[in-house]
């Protein structure tokens, strides 16, 4: 599980995240929804070791992700992490993107890494795109050659950072369908997502962010369909109009 103690995040004087206990238990499809500035993809970053924190503990399996004792390297092979930007090496064709950090990071075998990177492109869709490089991609292919690159590490946890946001609205389906696919496979996921309907039909638990807080937590359905707090009605009503 992922376990969020207490935690504090600034950037100088401005406390974006303040205090957040919060815990991820495995196999669970977890969405964080709010306002853009909330902290929800600060939180993220600091669950995935990119951002410090000031305060509180952040465990991953029992490890604490930020004392420097921890092998940041080896954890952060659990965690794999989909920003909304593709980043993908544009001189290499999708299967070599794929293979890249299997090789570097595992010291794969260049067979073993592609025969891996070809199971993981087949997985998301992209079987007949392999050999094609980024750019003949469109922004759906793009974003599940993401999800596959960060698949090949086999991690235990997927974090997602507003994955469609950058995306065609005809395109958003064919990802969330990716990360419906990794729900049934039983993969612990978090994700920061402004899809208020596939929060509610997809995800297991919500968290409501406010102001760097959680301001209301549980079951997807109920929070986004019968919110106790005014906070979260809120911010509802504006986004699903």
């Amino acid at each position: 599980m992922i376990e969020i103690k207490g935690v504090r995040k600034s950037f100088g004087d401005n406390e974006v995240i303040k205090g957040i206990d919060l815990t991820i238990n495995k196999g669970e499809v977890f969405c964080l929804i709010g306002a853009s500035g909330s902290g929800k993809s600060t939180l993220l970053q600091c669950i995935n070791g990119l951002e410090s924190i000031q305060g509180g503990q952040i465990l991953v399996d029992g490890h604490d992700v930020h004392d420097k004792r921890t092998n940041i390297n080896e954890l952060r092979q659990k965690l794999g992490l989909v920003f909304q930007q593709y980043n993908a090496f544009p001189h290499l064709t999708a299967i070599d993107n794929v293979a890249l950090a299997p090789r570097i990071v595992k010291k794969m075998r260049r067979s073993d890494a592609l025969a891996l990177a070809r199971q993981h492109l087949e997985y998301v869709g992209l079987g007949d795109k392999m050999h094609l490089k980024p750019k003949s991609l469109s922004g759906g292919q793009q974003q599940r050659l993401a999800i596959a690159r960060a698949l090949a590490m086999q991690p235990t946890y997927m974090l997602f950072d507003e994955i469609t946001s950058a995306l065609d609205p005809e395109l958003v389906g064919e990802v969330l369908d990716t990360i419906r696919k990794l729900k049934e496979s039983g993969l612990t996921i978090i994700m920061v997502t402004h899809d208020i309907a596939f929060a509610r039909e997809s995800a297991d638990r919500v968290a409501f962010f406010d102001r760097g807080k959680i301001c209301e937590i549980g079951d997807a359905r109920q929070v986004i369909s019968q919110p106790r707090e005014e906070r979260t009605r809120q911010f509802l009503q504006r986004v699903l109009q």
